[in-house]
């Protein structure tokens, strides 16, 4: 059962990290596991898709998992349209995150979650995203506080 309203765009480097693991208990893995049990809404735009495809085969991450993972993505996931007029720069120290942040902000996301320090320098929350890394994002939808 989907966690009501809770909809994030995944960065890649999230997805990479997923993808990469070799310990099924990594919090990467988990979120994915737990968007499968429809925990909450994954957003992607066709560009962040690219980006996922190119940045998974940079990689080295196995084609038969990048095949399945875009596969599931498509299926399940939920494709945001971005204009031209949506990629505003946001992010200079990185143009190629904007397009994450204006997926994030077009779909009405409740939260982005992210490795990338470019992307928190833009703060805990930006216009109205949660911005947060892999675990306290399990925390969220964990229901837990985390640990001090």
């Amino acid at each position: 059962m989907t966690k009501q309203g809770v909809r994030a765009v995944i960065d890649t480097n999230v997805v990479i990290a997923a993808l990469k693991s070799r310990n099924p208990r990594s919090p990467t893995r988990e979120l994915l596991d737990r968007w499968e049990n429809d925990e909450f809404e994954w957003l992607y735009s066709e560009d962040l898709r690219v980006e996922y495809a190119e940045k998974l085969v940079e990689k080295q991450v196995d084609p038969l998992n990048i095949v399945d993972f875009l596969s599931r993505l498509i299926l399940k996931g939920h494709p945001v349209l971005l204009t031209r007029d949506d990629l505003i720069s946001r992010v200079p120290a990185d143009p190629d995150d904007d397009i994450v942040i204006a997926c994030a902000i077009v779909g009405r996301a409740t939260h982005l979650v992210t490795y990338d320090p470019h992307l928190h320098a833009l703060g805990e929350v930006y216009q109205g995203v949660r911005i947060l890394d892999g675990l306290h994002f399990l925390y969220v939808l964990r229901g837990e506080t985390p640990p001090a």
